[in-house]
């Protein structure tokens, strides 16, 4: 049986004609670049968050870096966040001039430590971002503690993790601001890029809208410098059909992991994905841990199962970082054992039950011999 990672075209499929009337309507309005379809996609997707506003953007990196830029952040600042992350999340610290500065992850959540941050923090410290990590929610409240005491912002990285939630707040909600991406492979995806930033500042949304349009606030009218990061129509008009979908394909994919869980709780050498008891976990991804992750992996591969490996280098230990003072001869022991032995099984709500049980067995079988 073949297992995909991701089946994207069955997903399509699925909702082929809703997205081609979708693209059909912009084409007849010509409405490519921001416009009507963005405007309400974004309407849709903050009421979906539970937020004020919502900001289509081009990308997740650039959903972060925009609201980075919209706290003024720069040159000589710094902020926090963790290093078993996609590089995007100190990219986008990167661009602004500012430098990251990680803390380690929790060993069971593997999310950002709260009891770590305050041996970080420094006069330049000016933000915090927690990543929502594979679609679950970092500890917030001890962290948002934390930003409160110091005086730091908090923006969520939230590109995992659309639709999970904390203590029934859902993702984007409880920082200042959060950043999501659409890219096509998350839980809500673009057939191409995009991205979003959500806040309930008035402020900050305004700011963030002038900075993703050249930074002005009318047209060619520049109150600062901005850049060209605006969503495409038609990709707004993709992603309004697709929220329709995401409470329930989330919902399937807590279906699929609960059943993986179920399956392979008695398999003594992998560590099952752990589900915190205050937040919703959407399971982005699905992601074990073994020590065995290679010669599992390529296993799999034989059997027709294909798994990913999400993130086998840490940000500290990335060549582009190694010259980066403070940053190349640090160590995150959890993150650095975890970037050794996550494996990332077949997850999405494509995924079919005996496709599940099938991947289960051949890790049965690779453990057993």
């Amino acid at each position: 049986m073949r297992v995909p990672f991701l089946d994207l075209k069955k997903q399509y499929e699925s909702i082929k004609t809703e997205i081609h009337e979708a693209i059909d309507k912009v084409m007849e309005k010509t409405a490519f670049a921001g416009g009507p379809f963005v405007e309400q996609f974004e309407i849709e997707f903050a009421r979906f968050c539970g937020s004020s506003y919502a900001i289509g953007v081009g990308s997740g990196t650039e959903a972060l870096w925009v609201a980075l830029l919209a706290l003024d952040i720069g040159s000589g600042d710094e902020v926090i966040t963790i290093p078993n992350s996609f590089i995007a999340t100190a990219e986008a610290i990167s661009y602004t001039g500012a430098k990251p500065v990680f803390v380690d992850i929790d060993k069971k959540t593997y999310t950002m430590a709260p009891e770590l941050l305050e041996k970080v923090i420094t006069s330049k410290t000016k933000a915090i971002i927690p990543v929502q990590l594979f679609g679950q929610m970092s500890d917030m409240d001890p962290i948002i503690d934390v930003a409160k005491k110091h005086g730091l912002y908090v923006i969520e990285d939230a590109c995992q993790a659309h639709g999970a939630e904390y203590k029934g707040k859902r993702a984007g909600t409880l920082g200042v601001m959060g950043a999501f991406s659409f890219y096509p492979g998350k839980n809500l995806g673009a057939y191409g890029e995009g991205g979003a930033i959500t806040t309930s500042d008035k402020n900050l949304a305004e700011k963030c809208k002038i900075l993703r349009d050249h930074g002005q606030s009318k047209k060619y009218y520049h109150d600062t410098v901005g850049w060209n990061a605006r969503l495409d129509g038609i990709q707004g008009a993709i992603l309004s059909v697709k929220l329709k979908y995401l409470d329930s394909w989330n919902n399937k994919r807590r279906q699929n992991a609960h059943r993986y869980n179920e399956l392979l709780k008695d398999v003594e050498d992998i560590v099952l994905p752990y589900e915190a008891d205050y937040g919703k976990h959407i399971y982005h991804l699905y992601a074990i841990m073994t020590e065995k992750r290679d010669e599992l992996l390529s296993y799999l591969k034989e059997k027709e199962v294909y798994c990913g490996i999400h993130y086998p280098v840490p940000i500290h230990k990335q060549v582009a970082y190694e010259r980066t003072e403070g940053i190349a001869n640090s160590s995150f022991p959890i993150a650095e054992e975890c970037a050794s032995r996550y494996l990332s099984l077949p997850m999405s709500e494509q995924l079919e039950d005996e496709q599940v049980e099938y991947v289960a067995q051949m890790i049965k079988e690779f453990f057993n011999k």
